[in-house]
């Protein structure tokens, strides 16, 4: 799927998110108000009503409940007696999702409305709505505002089109101007977010959510969707699907539909939940509905709705170790689970691949990372990595005896380029390489030396905050046997 085109909309049942699709393709204010009809404010206490009512969870991926939220700032806003922010997150980092973009992009006044529900009962004193700097569906979301009036002062950021932007600690520092990387320690931002205000920040699907709620009410939103998840949810097919879409479905819907529906061909595993997600069999798949719980119980994850089958003609090892890569590359780098632990653990997927090394050095380095990160990053990332190796672990034999499964690493799993606008990696001359260690020494985040003293890196592009540190390795190596390449090559 190409970064720049919006993939195609479908629906299973009864339209919510995407009602008026067809008929207008992109809804602009007279059309919206056709489809949905008016909505007017709601008091706080109405508000926190209709979220709990409706158990409305976070759509971005955590699942943390709506209701909770709201009534944080509410609480810290009486206790600190200061105004409250809410905040859009339509960023949308994680490369595989674009729900957030059909939204922002076709229906924008569904998240405005959202927001601007919440900043009424809040008596927020701004809205901040959050972009990738890709900047697919900002002008979309200009031209929306410019069509109506926000209860209060509403602007668009730019974020950086980055796996970790979007985590909530990183949006708020993007938001006060400081580097959009996650803080170092873990903060509420219901308590001190926006310009140290109390802060509402939630997913775009999830403000869309409560505009939907807010006009259906919590009785007629329950008649689509399970007894503990009501309501709609949007899902991201790529991967491997023949017809890749964003498609709405109640809760409850068996995922077979929703595989069938995009032509999704018979493969080893479907990623579910994105990169932070889990691997589940073929078989799971045709037990599992599309609930966190059914989920769950199945060995996956909904996630942020990201949905990532591979098929036949690909190695699905080979797919999972590039993920891993990826997201070792996306790390804020400022913490060791991330700056040592993920390159680690990349190296460890790497080696276990090619047969080098036994899945008991992958479940090493998962464990030294998991738990321990000042985000969630290293948690998901070790996650992503162990689901792999059990899901496929017939492969991994295979690779292990020295067999290789016989495919080849096609990249279906929705990887962009390297965000580094000249990503290198190391590479080693091993006929001059004579084992002094120096490398390692210079870089110790990024080069390890192995049992006979030999350095040892992964494969992945040098990460930007080490890239000057492997120039350094590179210079003195006394044989000239490291060097810096083009990553692409």
């Amino acid at each position: 799927m190409s970064r720049t085109k919006v993939p195609p909309v479908a629906c299973i049942g009864e339209p919510r998110l995407t009602a008026g699709f067809a008929e207008f393709g992109r809804l602009d204010l007279v059309a919206h108000e056709m489809v949905h009809g008016p909505i007017g404010p709601m008091e706080p206490a109405n508000l926190l009503r209709l979220a709990e009512s409706i158990q409305l969870k976070g759509k971005g991926g955590a699942g943390f409940p709506f209701f909770r939220k709201v009534k944080a700032v509410l609480e810290s806003c009486e206790r600190q007696d200061l105004p409250a922010v809410v905040v859009v997150n339509a960023s949308e980092g994680e490369p595989a999702s674009w729900k957030d973009k059909v939204l922002l992009t076709r229906a924008p006044h569904l998240i405005l409305d959202g927001a601007a529900l919440a900043a009424y009962a809040l008596d927020a004193e701004e809205i901040v709505l959050c972009v990738a700097d890709d900047l697919i569906g900002r002008d979309s979301l200009t031209e929306a505002l410019a069509e109506r009036r926000m209860p209060v002062e509403t602007s668009i950021v730019t974020v950086p089109h980055r796996f970790i932007s979007g985590e909530g600690g990183a949006l708020v520092n993007g938001i006060n101007g400081l580097p959009h990387i996650p803080p170092g320690t873990k903060k509420r931002s219901s308590d001190s977010g926006v310009r140290n205000l109390p802060t509402l920040l939630s997913n775009a699907e999830t403000y869309a959510q409560v505009a939907i709620a807010a006009r259906l009410g919590p009785y007629e939103y329950a008649a689509l969707g399970t007894d503990d998840e009501p309501g709609t949810v949007l899902l991201t097919v790529t991967g491997a699907a023949k017809r890749p879409a964003v498609v709405e479905c109640a809760t409850g819907t068996p995922l077979r539909e929703i595989l069938d529906l995009c032509e999704v061909p018979e493969g080893p595993g479907i990623l579910m939940g994105g990169y932070h997600g889990r691997w589940i069999t073929p078989e799971a798949a045709d037990r599992a509905e599309v609930s966190r719980r059914s989920l769950t119980r199945v060995g996956g994850t909904l996630g942020a709705g990201i949905i990532l089958p591979l098929g036949t003609d690909t190695c699905p090892l080979g797919e999972a170790a590039q993920v891993v890569r990826y997201l070792a590359g996306e790390s804020a780098g400022q913490c060791g689970p991330c700056k040592r632990g993920l390159p680690d653990l990349a190296r460890a997927v790497d080696l276990a691949v090619s047969g080098s090394a036994p899945v008991e050095v992958v479940r090493a380095a998962a464990g030294d990372v998991k738990g321990r990160g000042a985000c969630s990053h290293p948690d998901g990332t070790s996650r992503f990595a162990l689901s792999a190796m059990e899901v496929f672990a017939e492969d991994l034999r295979l690779h292990t005896t020295g067999e290789g499964c016989g495919k080849r690493v096609k990249g279906v799993m929705s990887l962009p380029g390297a965000p580094d606008a000249n990503p290198q990696k190391l590479t080693l001359d091993w006929s001059r390489c004579d084992g002094h260690g120096l490398c390692a020494h210079v870089v110790p985040d990024f080069i390890r030396l192995d049992h006979n003293g030999y350095p040892a890196f992964p494969a992945t592009p040098v990460p930007t905050w080490l890239k000057e540190g492997a120039m350094k390795a590179v210079k003195v190596c006394p044989e000239l046997a490291l060097r810096l390449v083009d990553a692409n090559k």
